[in-house]
């Protein structure tokens, strides 16, 4: 299918490189795992494995599926259903972890945005252009590509030979705050939450629990991120952010500045890789 992109991963990152390849004319499908661990629910494409179709700033994503499966279940992918969606132009999800559907479908671009500090499998072979954004991956040898995701002057910017700055595991200022703003999950458990999605937060203020034990709101703040009631938590794993910015309500439903800029460099790569293998060809 001309001009297809195929995105690895629906978290707020990749939604931000979604909307854009959207809104610059590519038709895009997106392949999720059964269950998203997003935690910026409110612009993740990824919701709509859980919803069966989820909006972000008037872009609407669709899920694939045949017409018989209930929407609340996690979803076999129809191949048959996403070809008919991107037909149609619409944003379409499949639940792919594996990636089947890339030699399915034959992309014209291949974009890995899991962002799993890690390679889950994504080949230069995929397609003829492949990109993948943050660390994990040595542009040239994995991929054509690699989007620097670390905040600071390099953010966003195009790598193609070598690869994108560690992971420090430490996310960016705001407003002083940096490592407080993200918490991690004290032990393995099912959560269940107390405060929701864009409440208003205390210090020390119970906003979930995993199993028995309290999450605590590390910081008083915007509940940005919160992980989907239900989820199974790993010891460690990333579940809630906090904005100590309250009266920026509405950021909540926005694309970051963050996402925006690697979806920048991610558009830049393409048009690049496109105009100069036609300019050898």
């Amino acid at each position: 299918m001309k001009d297809l992109v195929i995105v690895r991963g629906g978290g707020d990152i990749a939604t931000g490189t979604i909307y854009k390849l959207f809104k610059c004319g590519f038709k895009v499908l997106i392949l999720e795992i059964e269950k998203p661990s997003a935690i910026r629910r409110n612009v993740a494409f990824s919701e709509a494995v859980r919803l069966g179709k989820t909006e972000v700033e008037g872009i609407n994503a669709i899920l694939a599926r045949t017409p018989e499966e209930d929407v609340t279940c996690y979803l076999a992918h129809d191949y048959n259903e996403a070809k008919q969606f991107l037909t149609e132009n619409k944003v379409t999800l499949l639940i792919d972890p594996e990636a089947k559907a890339i030699d399915y479908f034959k992309p014209e671009v291949v974009v890995d945005a899991i962002l799993a500090k890690k390679n889950l499998g994504t080949t230069k072979k995929m397609a003829p252009i492949t990109i993948a954004l943050g660390p994990g991956f040595m542009a040239g040898k994995d991929v054509d590509v690699v989007i620097e995701t670390m905040r600071g002057h390099k953010l966003g910017r195009p790598i193609y030979q070598g690869t994108a700055l560690k992971n420090t595991g430490v996310p960016g200022v705001i407003k002083g705050y940096g490592k407080e703003r993200v918490i991690h999950s004290p032990n393995a458990g099912t959560v269940k939450h107390v405060r929701h999605l864009t409440d208003i937060v205390k210090k020390g203020e119970v906003i979930a629990y995993v199993d028995q034990t309290p999450i605590y709101a590390t910081m008083d703040g915007l509940l940005r991120g919160l992980i989907k009631e239900g989820f199974v938590v790993t010891q460690g794993f990333k579940m809630a952010d906090i904005d100590p910015r309250e009266d920026e309500y509405e950021n909540c439903f926005t694309i970051s500045d963050k996402a925006r800029c690697i979806a920048g460099g991610v558009i830049e790569a393409i048009f690049y890789l496109k105009g100069h293998r036609n300019d050898l060809s």
